[in-house]
């Protein structure tokens, strides 16, 4: 039945010896099936290529040596000493992970309201900066900037009297943060604390003190999220107090995170950030036609989370999720994707 009209429209063009044309047919019905008919034909057709290249993959980092500490809430994901970490970067690499993000876990009795461990010369992150690119000088090493994981109160800013969060006093310390970094041998820095003004001055900064090829990624617009809480396990850094609402955005805004975008471009950003990712994929697609620059997501703690508590009791089929999801991003405008699922996903494309 569903081709009976071409039968009538066959038997009118006989019956009237008139030429066939597009005014004597109907509308032809079309059959985008045939695209889907072989793996061949969809993967010809396909339009958006997950890539080993699309990948950043975060780590943790700890103090010690021989230890590899699974996160409790992120199943797979470990915090490392320095010597197995090496091992675990040296095997993303060989994977085609062309970049990696560092994380710490500092010691509590290396916190301070002030975040004055963040910007220590010998400091974890400093020490594993140097010894990455003495052992695998080609990855991109991707640096934190911010002062939650240094932080006695688990902000990412000084608090100030009554609770609040000091702006200005914050951005002065993410500079000196940012500086060590670079000397250490960062080949991009990462301000994810959300301060006003804080790309400008780190920019203004690394140019002063002759670091002008250490790029800025910027997490640009970062929600306060309920996505983050395995992270903040990870590293054991929740805040001792109230949230993070009065610096990270607010999960109903879009507007608003263009706002913050165009600032961070303005300041000298080369790489904007949305996080997380999933929920805000809207949002990464706005960003997306608004700006030439590389456009990151990050595929966060929650996220991840989700997946593998899901795969683990059997509900989902996890590689084909994680792919899925990922792929979503890519979708949605993610030139690069920072995810827990790194080195998984560079195993499947291999």
């Amino acid at each position: 039945m569903l081709f009976s009209y071409y039968d009538d429209d066959y038997r009118n063009y006989q019956a009237s010896n008139l030429p066939m044309t597009h005014a004597n047919l109907s509308p032809v019905i079309q059959r985008p099936r045939r695209l889907r008919r072989t793996p061949a034909l969809r993967r010809m057709v396909e339009e958006t290529q997950l890539t080993v290249n699309d990948l950043i993959y975060p780590l943790f980092v700890m103090e010690g040596e021989g230890q590899k500490v699974e996160v409790v809430s992120m199943p797979g994901s470990y915090r490392y000493s320095l010597d197995l970490l090496l091992k675990e970067i040296e095997d993303a690499y060989n994977l085609g992970i062309n970049a990696i993000a560092l994380f710490p876990l500092v010691a509590e009795a290396k916190k301070d309201n002030v975040g004055t461990e963040s910007y220590n010369s010998e400091g974890l992150i400093q020490r594993t900066v140097r010894a990455i690119k003495q052992t695998i000088p080609d990855i991109v090493v991707i640096t934190d900037v911010a002062l939650d994981p240094y932080s006695s109160e688990g902000h990412d800013g000084i608090v100030g009297e009554n609770g609040v969060i000091l702006n200005d006093p914050t951005v002065e310390v993410l500079v000196k943060q940012a500086l060590s970094h670079a000397e250490a041998g960062a080949d991009i820095v990462a301000p994810s604390d959300m301060m006003d003004g804080r790309i400008g001055a780190i920019r203004k900064a690394l140019d002063a003190a002759e670091y002008s090829d250490v790029g800025i990624l910027a997490y640009s617009a970062k929600y306060a999220s309920a996505y983050y809480g395995p992270f903040r396990d990870a590293l054991d850094s929740a805040p001792k107090f109230g949230d993070k609402k009065t610096y990270q955005m607010d999960s109903a805004n879009a507007r608003e995170a263009l706002k913050e975008v165009a600032l961070d471009i303005a300041e000298g950003a080369d790489m904007v950030m949305v996080k997380p990712a999933l929920a805000y994929l809207d949002i990464i697609c706005e960003v997306k036609k608004t700006t030439n620059l590389p456009v990151a997501a990050y595929n966060v703690s929650g996220e991840y989370a989700m997946i593998k508590a899901a795969g683990q009791k059997g509900w989902i089929d996890e590689k084909k999720v994680m792919l899925e999801t990922l792929t979503s991003m890519k979708r949605a405008g993610a030139d690069l994707i920072l995810t827990y699922f790194a080195k998984e996903v560079a195993l499947i494309l291999k």
